[in-house]
């Protein structure tokens, strides 16, 4: 009996010593991105939302893609007038976002969008637009040396495999 009680009380410590974790690594949130295109309209109040379930631990970033490369939104878009001087025609793509949506949207300045963008302008600020939704974990975010503002860092940071992203074509 003398023998077995050492036992059992070391077998009782190293229990307690390897069942507790002393980190703050998030099991449960994994980095994912999703593509979502459509196109701003009066008929949509110029906004689209894209369902997607969001934990309350995950950072979210939209981007929208430029043609060859991924600009981080919100972003205030100035548009010149035809001789490239500066007008006051300006307007900003937005998002926000609750636990199952994001709201991708342009916010009017001081133009009328239905009225304030030529034919081309509509079709490059307008039109079949893309964007990027990534969802990333914020407690591997706290200490992160990555530069959101660069998707290509964002994407190399948290291992997510561009080749297993979805578009979904939206209105």
């Amino acid at each position: 009996m003398k023998k077995f009680l050492p036992i059992l009380l070391l077998a009782f410590v190293g229990l307690f010593i390897f069942s507790c974790k002393d980190d703050d690594t998030d099991y449960d949130t994994y980095s994912q991105s999703k593509d979502v295109v459509g196109s701003f309209t009066s008929s949509n109040s110029y906004a689209f939302t894209q369902g997607i379930a969001i934990q309350g631990t995950d950072v979210v970033l939209v981007y929208r893609y430029l043609g060859d490369s991924w600009q981080l939104i919100p972003k205030m878009m100035y548009l010149p007038d035809a001789t490239g001087m500066p007008t006051n025609r300006e307007f900003q793509y937005n998002f926000v976002f609750d636990t199952n949506n994001v709201q991708i949207s342009i916010d009017d300045q001081n133009f009328n969008l239905s009225t304030g963008f030529t034919s081309a302008e509509a079709t490059q600020y307008l039109n079949n637009q893309r964007f990027r939704i990534v969802l990333v974990p914020a407690s591997a975010g706290k200490n992160a040396n990555v530069n959101y503002e660069d998707y290509n860092s964002v994407i190399k940071y948290y291992n997510i495999d561009e080749s297993k992203i979805q578009t979904i074509k939206v209105n």
